[in-house]
């Protein structure tokens, strides 16, 4: 078992405005971030599977052509090899998780 303060683990921009706490396991990789209000995040896919937790702020999610507006406590799956894209409405805090570990994100 491991314990991590997240207040100990820096922060790394990887798009303009998302600044992201990333953790590793051998099999995941869970990332929690601060996004600012107004940041886009470009049409992209991956081959890891990814749930993100809307933890605070509201976020437009588009994929596969639907467009949703999500708040606290909504949760969105994204298959492997998904297109999707997003927007911050507001500042938000939101979590990652994907499977397998997204090596991109060492």
């Amino acid at each position: 078992m491991s314990f991590i303060d997240l207040d100990k683990i820096n922060k790394k921009e990887i798009v303009p405005g998302f600044e992201g706490k990333f953790i590793h396991t051998d099999n995941m990789t869970v990332v929690y971030w601060n996004i600012k209000a107004g940041s886009q995040l470009p049409e992209h896919s991956h081959h890891n599977e990814q749930i993100t937790t809307i933890i605070e702020g509201e976020f437009v999610l588009t994929s596969e052509g639907e467009t949703r507006n999500v708040k606290p406590g909504d949760v969105a799956i994204f298959p492997s090899n998904v297109k999707h894209s997003g927007k911050a409405l507001t500042d938000c805090y939101i979590m990652d998780v994907f499977y397998p570990v997204r090596e991109d994100y060492k």
